[in-house]
């Protein structure tokens, strides 16, 4: 089956203008009800060991992502990060490093 004749079956009942922009996450704050992990094409992944706690990857996440209890960061929530790669670029310790396909990436 090509994919013209499964387009051609499908029923549209809403026109573009009512759609929602960005599907349902339309607010600041929502899309924490959301699993938007599924988004993610390459991952963080964090080293307790080298980290200082220093928190400068906590407020540049645009998904907060890094969980942070009693002034300590924790490993990262992966129903939420995207994989953008901001916190891997801000950590001065090297504590976070950043793996697209199975290749880490170099800062």
């Amino acid at each position: 089956m090509n994919k013209g004749s499964q387009m051609d079956r499908i029923t549209i009942s809403t026109t573009w203008r009512e759609l929602t922009p960005g599907g349902e996450i339309y607010a600041s704050g929502n899309s924490e009800q959301f699993c938007t992990g599924d988004w993610r094409t390459a991952i963080p992944t964090w080293n307790s060991d080298k980290c200082k706690q220093c928190l400068l990857c906590f407020p540049v996440c645009p998904d907060s992502s890094i969980p942070v209890t009693g002034n300590k960061r924790e490993d990262f929530d992966f129903e939420h990060c995207k994989g953008c790669g901001i916190c891997f670029k801000v950590c001065p310790f090297d504590a976070i490093s950043f793996h697209s396909e199975g290749v880490e990436v170099k800062k």
